[in-house]
C-alpha cells in the first residue's frame, strides 16, 4: 500500500507540479551524503512518520450484498493511516528550489485528494478515496527541525505533506443464510386461544373460527381496584 502511494503522488507531482520539468523525483532521505551526490534538480518526497487515523476508525463490519439483496459476506472496514512526506527541492539556485516548492504547494492545494486517474495498485482497485493536506502547522509532539537533526543534515525549506491512506484488511466474520421464510405471527386472545395470521388456531378447540377482530379492548383488574386498559387493533384478513 506504502508503495502504491508513493507512486501516485509521483504521477501527481511529475504531471501538475513539475509539467514537462526535467527534474527528478525521489523517495530517499535528505542526508548531506544524498544532496552531495545530486548532480540533477529534483524533488524529494520523504516518508518520515505513518501513524493512524484514531479518528477516522470503524470497529463495525461491512456487509456485502449481491445484486439480489441478500448478505454474501462482512468485511472488516478499512482502516486509515496519515503518511508524512517531507518535501524538499535540490537545485544549483535558492530561486529555482523555492519556484519547485512553489509548484508542489500549489499542485497538492488544488487537490483535497488523489485524482481517481492517477491512484496506483491497491488504492486504484479499492476505490477509496486518498487524502491530502499540506503545510499544516505540525503536532506538539513533533518537529520539523527535529526531522532535520534526526537525519544529519542542514535545515532548508520544505513541505510537510500528509497523506491519509486506507488500509484493506483483508478479514472475514461468518455469516448466516438468508432468511427465506415469513415470520410467524400469532396473536393470544383473553379467552387463551392462540391464532395465527394464517387463521389457524391452537390452545382450546373451537367449533368454528372466528375472524379476527378488527378493534378489542382488554381491561385489568377489577371493579374496585380498575387496573390499565389495553386496546388492540388489527386489519381483517383478505
Amino acid at each position: 500500500m506504502i508503495q502504491d502511494v508513493d507512486e501516485s503522488l509521483r504521477a501527481l507531482v511529475k504531471k501538475e507540479a513539475l509539467n514537462g520539468s526535467k527534474a527528478e523525483i525521489a523517495f530517499d532521505a535528505p542526508t548531506r551524503e544524498w544532496a552531495a551526490r545530486r548532480n540533477a534538480p529534483a524533488v524529494d518526497l520523504y516518508l518520515y512518520d505513518i501513524r493512524e487515523d484514531v479518528e477516522r476508525r470503524q470497529v463495525v463490519f461491512e456487509e456485502v450484498r449481491n445484486p439480489e439483496g441478500a448478505v454474501i459476506e462482512r468485511r472488516r472496514p478499512p482502516r486509515r493511516y496519515n503518511l508524512s512526506y517531507l518535501i524538499t527541492a535540490w537545485t544549483q539556485r535558492p530561486e529555482d528550489e523555492h519556484r519547485l516548492l512553489s509548484a508542489c504547494l500549489a499542485c497538492f492545494l488544488r487537490h483535497e485528494s488523489v485524482p481517481t486517474p492517477m491512484l496506483a495498485g491497491v488504492l486504484a482497485e479499492a476505490g477509496l478515496p486518498v487524502y491530502l493536506t499540506v503545510a499544516l502547522p505540525p503536532r506538539e509532539d513533533r518537529s520539523i527541525s527535529d526531522v532535520w537533526t534526526a537525519m544529519g543534515g542542514e535545515l532548508k525549506p520544505s513541505l510537510d505533506l500528509v497523506v491519509n491512506m486506507p488500509l484493506i484488511i483483508t478479514q472475514q466474520a461468518p455469516f448466516g443464510p438468508p432468511v427465506r421464510e415469513e415470520p410467524r405471527i400469532e396473536v393470544a386472545r383473553p379467552d387463551g386461544e392462540t391464532e395465527s395470521v394464517s387463521g389457524r388456531r391452537r390452545g382450546k378447540p373451537a367449533a368454528k373460527p372466528r375472524p379476527l377482530t378488527l378493534e378489542e379492548t382488554i381491561r385489568a383488574g377489577t371493579k374496585r381496584t380498575p387496573g390499565r386498559t389495553f386496546t388492540i387493533r388489527g386489519l381483517p384478513r383478505n
